[in-house]
């Protein structure tokens, strides 16, 4: 029996990429009408019964920028920023118009990305925002020492992120921690967690649990977080190594706003049948 014939409109098209192990569904809406909702991001994450991914970014018109940018999370929830995806869409529409720089519009506000020369891509990912009300918290308080058991930094970067600094990143039980304070009643939105250490001038080891996705094997706002967070605390200058479970990103805090850079890869295209 031949197989049923199917239109265009029974797939959507995506591809999938990965910035140090941090990996993305990418959906390109630039010349279709819009289908990605959240009941379609929690379906395609499913790593066993769907695509999976960290976060899905879909590609949209914009007469503001080169394009507009919008991320959903694994369980189905909106991020307003994601470093690692940016730079891998950056990468991937440079090379598609020959451009060495990008104008990205995002809820975090207009990104700007460059071509950083040997395969890498470069992301300014704006100022951080280190007052209580931005970041956001639920009252006044100090961001730099908040009231929680080991005196965590907070910083927003588009997104909200708790930064531990701890003697040893790898003994932390990411999994029960980052859960905890994802939903620390500081948090109105929730917040990302890093746990962070020291291991050299200049040089952290970090992990990362990610709200509304959990652990992952790296992030790029949550790099910039920490970076902004140990530059605070006098534990690093400016220009910050950070190694990730999936690899090193490097981090400078200017006066322009936080640029990270780092490696990207475009992994293969798919079809996602709707129906």
């Amino acid at each position: 029996m031949p197989a049923m014939a199917l239109n265009d409109e029974t797939y959507l098209p995506f591809m999938k990429m990965h910035g140090l192990g941090n990996d993305f569904v990418v959906v390109d809406e630039r010349e279709s009408p819009p289908r990605v909702d959240s009941a379609l991001a929690i379906a395609i994450a499913d790593r066993h019964r769907g695509v999976g991914f960290d976060q899905l970014a879909v590609l949209s018109p914009t007469d503001q920028a080169d394009v507009r940018l919008t991320f959903w999370n694994s369980d189905g929830s909106q991020a307003a920023a994601c470093g690692n995806a940016t730079r891998c869409i950056a990468r991937y529409l440079m090379q598609e118009s020959g451009s060495v720089s990008l104008r990205i519009q995002t809820e975090r506000g207009l990104l700007h990305a460059v071509d950083a020369g040997g395969g890498l891509t470069s992301v300014n990912m704006g100022r951080p925002m280190i007052d209580w009300q931005d970041v956001p918290l639920a009252h006044d308080m100090d961001t730099l020492t908040l009231p929680i058991e080991g005196a965590p930094t907070a910083t927003g970067m588009g997104n909200p992120h708790c930064t531990f600094f701890v003697a040893d990143a790898e003994a932390v039980d990411l999994e029960a921690r980052g859960a905890e304070i994802e939903h620390h009643p500081l948090f109105p939105e929730r917040t990302n967690v890093q746990f962070a250490s020291q291991i050299g001038p200049d040089h952290l080891r970090m992990r990362v649990w990610e709200r509304g996705v959990g652990v992952t094997l790296a992030s790029g706002s949550s790099s910039c977080a920490t970076a902004v967070a140990a530059v605070r605390r006098g534990l690093a200058g400016r220009d910050v190594k950070i190694d990730l479970d999936g690899g090193q990103i490097a981090i400078s805090w200017r006066d322009d706003g936080v640029w990270m850079t780092g490696p990207t890869a475009h992994v293969f295209d798919g079809k996602w049948r709707l129906s």
